[in-house]
């Protein structure tokens, strides 16, 4: 794999990976990136949304970190940062999160018994005075890259390993395909989470909220980057893989379960003027309903969440 013109070594990855999982990069020694990006969830915390080390919740659901080496639309729910090295900058110092600032985070890595040895390995260091943010964020980020997850039962199938289940194939085709009749109405799942990644890494108002007016939406997302009001309640789509491990659901945590999902989905949304096309009423019966969260289930991919390289290593 190669990001940013310079090849992923192993020395980086390491150090990543052991930044990723230390606390010493919040304010108190408490809360770690792993903290809200836990390896069992797939990279997710299992909360509506994340509190951090002075006890404030934040406004957001933790994303999971499955393939983001693959997205080159920018991070976070709203896309505000262009790589992992800078959205790698904004825990530390955000009150709701870590709470502490990159001067001292430099200052303790500096200090530690370890680290020094370790950022040398990895980037030809000298002296301890040059460990800075950019370099420990760059090996947070070679270490995110790697987490690439790729073998569920569902990739499975498609390398003709094995067959999927009868009723996840039906909950497959109801995901991907599309009826010759048109006036028949369906999930059309695909066309925000398609092949091969399961999103498209774009950014969509989904029909979450019912505003009369494109400023009223509780969290403009995409709209305060951007500042064109017809960004206004768009958010990125998340991948679905792994999607059974990552509830709850939607970039503020509001639905607990895949069954909650799909009935907002069938609504059909509130036909705000910037809402996806594809956001249309359906009807599913029990049966269709239960075989497409047997397909969801069918994109867990256990040898990512129980991979060793991905683990704490201070466990090891």
């Amino acid at each position: 794999m190669v990001t940013r013109g310079r090849n992923i070594t192993s020395a980086e990855v390491a150090l990543g990976r052991h930044l990723f999982y230390d606390p010493i990069l919040s304010s108190d020694s408490t809360l770690s990136c792993a903290s809200c990006h836990k390896q069992e969830l797939a990279f997710t915390d299992g909360r509506t949304v994340s509190t951090g080390v002075l006890g404030l919740e934040g406004t957001r659901n933790s994303m999971s970190l499955v393939n983001l080496a693959y997205n080159i639309n920018g991070f976070f729910w709203d896309g505000r940062e262009p790589t992992l090295e800078s959205q790698a900058l904004i825990p530390i110092e955000d009150h709701l999160e870590m709470n502490d600032t990159w001067e001292n985070v430099e200052e303790k890595l500096r200090r530690h018994p370890t680290y020094p040895k370790m950022f040398k390995e990895a980037f030809g260091i000298e002296r301890r005075s040059e460990i800075t943010r950019g370099l420990a964020t760059r090996a947070l980020a070679q270490f995110e890259r790697t987490l690439i997850s790729g073998n569920s039962l569902y990739d499975q199938s498609l390398r003709l390993e094995t067959f999927l289940p009868d009723d996840v194939e039906r909950g497959r085709q109801l995901f991907v395909i599309e009826p010759a009749d048109q006036s028949e109405a369906h999930p059309g799942c695909f066309h925000c989470h398609g092949a091969p990644h399961l999103t498209n890494n774009q950014f969509f108002n989904n029909g979450l909220e019912d505003v009369d007016d494109l400023s009223d939406f509780p969290d403009l997302g995409r709209g305060a980057v951007t500042g064109n009001v017809y960004d206004n309640g768009k958010f990125r789509a998340p991948t679905l893989r792994n999607i059974a491990l990552t509830a709850p659901y939607m970039h503020d945590g509001r639905f607990e379960t895949l069954e909650e999902v799909l009935d907002h989905y069938a609504g059909g949304g509130h036909n705000v003027v910037n809402e996806d096309p594809n956001i249309q009423p359906f009807t599913l019966t029990e049966q269709q309903k239960a075989d497409m969260i047997a397909f969801l289930h069918a994109l867990t991919d256990t040898s990512f969440t129980q991979n060793p390289a991905f683990s704490n290593p201070f466990d090891d």
